[in-house]
């Protein structure tokens, strides 16, 4: 897997209130959000979202599953219905977020992870992508709350 120069994968100030956005909220978004409800300090707002919601991937919930985190009771939602306002970091995880991503305050970091969506793999490799973005988005998501051990 590729990465984008100036991926946003190195964070000066941990987010306080991030939303992970991508288009259906179905995936990445649901994965990252997984992830940093495990890896946040605790009081640290976690939001997801997507501009065309569509329900969780089974795939997600289950390679969520191996590693040890439940995103079983996760659900797909729009931005309407998350405080993404109050953000002090919106992450896009697909290569549409950069387009359909809201305007927001200037005072909000945002950072793009270009990132293929799983779902749009062939049958028989579907649970590998899967894996790979589960691996992925979980090294991405541990850079911002780094620990000083």
């Amino acid at each position: 897997m590729s990465v984008a120069p100036n991926s946003g994968a190195i964070i000066p100030r941990p987010p306080d209130r991030v939303l992970f956005l991508c288009l259906h909220n179905s995936s990445r978004s649901q994965i990252a959000e997984g992830f940093a409800r495990a890896m946040a300090p605790e009081g640290t707002i976690v939001m997801s979202a997507g501009t065309q919601p569509r329900g969780v991937h089974a795939q997600a919930v289950a390679v969520m599953s191996e590693v040890g985190i439940d995103i079983a009771a996760q659900r797909s939602k729009s931005l309407d219905e998350v405080p993404w306002r109050q953000a002090d970091m919106v992450v896009t995880l697909c290569g549409e977020g950069a387009e359909v991503c809201p305007t927001v305050a200037a005072d909000v970091r945002r950072v793009h992870w270009p990132l293929p969506d799983p779902a749009t793999a062939s049958p028989e490799r579907q649970l590998a992508a899967f894996r790979e973005i589960r691996d992925e988005i979980r090294w991405r998501v541990a850079s911002l709350w780094p620990r000083g051990d």
